[in-house]
């Protein structure tokens, strides 16, 4: 349990000061693979967190947050409501989304992660419809094969995307992985898979699926060497118990 709380004077000084140290680590792993920092955008994963963290982290210069349980999305987007900045902050959707849930988040976020399955999107598509919105998605892709991992296998997005990027209502602006851990060599092949099969996806549709959303905590250096766009950043940037180091 972390001695000083999310609303101290304390915490904001942490926050800033680890804003520092992680944007130093995306300057060095975008470097190495040809491109600017400026290209690699930080969602800061606030599910385990108040919306004191969140208000923190905003003070130091996060805008963008993500929540995996849309109740808690509820939740602080309510919080949030009454207070000075709350056109300030932004959210997305990056954890398993049930049908029975897609009503508490379309509208409400700038992208959901986590489109695993043709149904899903479907789903989606046509809640969007009903509230006359447009919703921009990823397509979450089980790169690595594990079993305990959901999402689309590599041979079922090549088989699903076409059908998906035709439903009304969605917009597919490109895919999520999420990689191993504790395995460096498994995770960065995963990272490396997941670009690899953007590419192959983008000249079979005929879109460019801009954004690879990979790379956490424990090795979002290593995602951004590969190719990611966008990291999510939970423990490493909210926890003062959480040991930062590059690779």
């Amino acid at each position: 349990m972390m001695a000083m709380t999310y609303d101290s004077d304390e915490y904001l000084e942490f926050i800033k000061a680890r804003k520092v140290q992680i944007e130093s680590l995306i300057a060095d792993a975008a470097q190495k693979s040809g491109r600017n920092a400026s290209d690699i955008e930080v969602v800061a994963v606030s599910k385990t967190v108040p919306v004191e963290a969140v208000l923190a982290a905003h003070q130091a210069g996060f805008n963008l947050f993500g929540e995996n349980r849309p109740q808690e999305l509820t939740h602080k987007l309510s919080c949030l409501a009454d207070t000075p900045v709350a056109s300030e902050i932004t959210f997305d959707m990056i954890g398993n989304l049930q049908k029975n849930k897609i009503n508490q988040v379309i509208g409400k976020v700038r992208c959901i992660h986590s489109i695993s399955s043709e149904h899903l999107a479907e789903a989606v598509s046509k809640r969007a419809e009903t509230k006359d919105t447009c919703e921009s998605i990823l397509l979450e892709v089980n790169v690595s094969g594990e079993a305990s991992k959901s999402g689309f296998s590599p041979e079922e997005i090549s088989k699903s995307i076409q059908k998906i990027i035709e439903l009304p209502h969605i917009s597919v602006v490109g895919l999520m992985t999420m990689a191993p851990k504790g395995d460096v060599e498994r995770a960065k092949r995963t990272f490396a898979g997941l670009r690899e099969l953007r590419d192959k996806l983008s000249v079979q549709v005929g879109l460019k699926l801009d954004v690879l959303s990979c790379g956490m905590s424990d090795d979002f250096t290593y995602a951004i060497e590969e190719g990611s766009t966008t990291i999510r950043l939970g423990r490493v940037l909210f926890d003062p118990a959480y040991t930062l180091s590059g690779n």
